[in-house]
């Protein structure tokens, strides 16, 4: 197995940040021709999704979306660190994607992309990328 981080940088408290090509140039760099993927984040308030990475609205709108959905929860959240949002939409949204590797590219769909998926930011976060 051939891992890589990669940094990166949120400036919002919910934001989805493509990394497509960061973690394209991982894998190509591993040079593995074919074999699994695994985008991971490092974090409990972070998470990796594949999505649209086409019309730079869809990002933006799953944000919303994420905002507005917490909103229309009847729940207490106790945790002292105020961020129980966060780690509840880390949680269904997934910390990792698993993905096929063909050609020595992740195996996307035409519009898809990696999103890390920030929900307490801003931060500096890691995502990890292994091979196999």
């Amino acid at each position: 197995m051939k891992t890589v981080d990669i940094p990166v940088g949120t400036n919002e408290r919910y934001q989805l940040v493509s990394i497509t090509d960061e973690v394209k140039n991982a894998v190509r760099e591993m040079g593995v021709e074919e074999g699994i993927c695994v985008i991971s984040s490092t974090h409990t308030t972070a998470a990796v999704t594949v999505n649209e990475d086409y019309d730079r609205d869809v990002p933006k709108d799953l944000a919303a979306a994420c905002r507005a959905f917490l909103e229309t929860l009847d729940v207490r959240f106790d945790h002292m660190e105020g961020n129980s949002d966060s780690h509840f939409l880390t949680s269904l949204f997934g910390q990792s994607q698993t993905l096929l590797v063909r050609e020595g590219q992740p195996d996307l769909g035409r519009w898809q992309g990696i999103f890390l998926a920030e929900f307490d930011g801003p931060r500096q976060r890691t995502v990890r990328v292994a091979v196999i």
